[in-house]
């Protein structure tokens, strides 16, 4: 399979006059896991939704193979965006939202188990931490090149965050995956490439991350 590739470039986003992001370079690749890492009001979400095409900033390119896509969400196939906010509509069943996003239930009990049972349940039946981890299956196990994961291990205990990393890992060997998280440990152990949004709002491709995050002060 021929790798695809998106990228984000000259991404510049400011609100009241603060400067948010500036001249952001970002590139995702099918195959590769890209670790998006930085301190809280860094504009970590702001980016992912500019990549998705919800947000317009003052300037933004977002490429495919170079090609230039104003909206990437209306690409069919081409990309899905889990938020860092609960999405799924609470009166849904679980079953209705899988054949919206074209999603195998019998491949979400696959990997987890636990969620046997609740295929004909609404949303709100299920718990915080399921919940979660049913949008993030959702979005990761939708048939698109590219996925973004905006806090995808929030609410889910520490045994789920080691499963639904080994899917992440499973399913990049057919899309681009983009997480970011504030357990940056989790996302460097993921990450094939990863980029730390600095509070100047310019991004850094980190060429040894575990040691240029301890000099750059991101971790002690």
């Amino acid at each position: 399979m021929k790798t695809q590739t998106l990228e984000a470039d000259s991404m510049w986003l400011e609100f009241n006059g603060r400067k948010v992001l500036q001249s952001i370079y970002l590139k995702m690749e099918t195959g590769r896991v890209t670790g998006l890492l930085g301190r809280n009001g860094t504009g970590k979400s702001s980016l992912l939704r500019m990549i998705f095409g919800t947000l317009r900033g003052q300037n933004q390119s977002v490429r495919l193979n170079g090609r230039y896509i104003s909206h990437p969400y209306f690409e069919k196939g081409l990309v899905r965006y889990l938020p860092q906010s609960p999405f799924a509509p609470k009166d849904l069943e679980v079953r209705q939202l899988c054949s919206m996003y074209q999603v195998s239930f019998a491949e979400m009990i696959n990997y987890f188990p636990e969620l046997k049972g609740y295929e004909n349940e609404p949303v709100r039946n299920l718990s915080g931490g399921k919940t979660r981890l049913f949008e993030t299956l959702l979005i990761l196990l939708s048939p698109v090149q590219f996925v973004l994961l905006d806090e995808p291990f929030t609410h889910i205990s520490p045994v789920m965050v080691e499963s639904l990393s080994k899917v992440i890992l499973d399913k990049k060997k057919e899309k681009g995956i983009l997480v970011s998280d504030h357990s940056y440990k989790n996302v460097l152990n993921l990450s094939d490439d990863t980029y730390l949004i600095v509070p100047i709002g310019r991004s850094l491709l980190l060429k040894n991350p575990e040691s240029e995050l301890r000099s750059l002060g991101y971790t002690s």
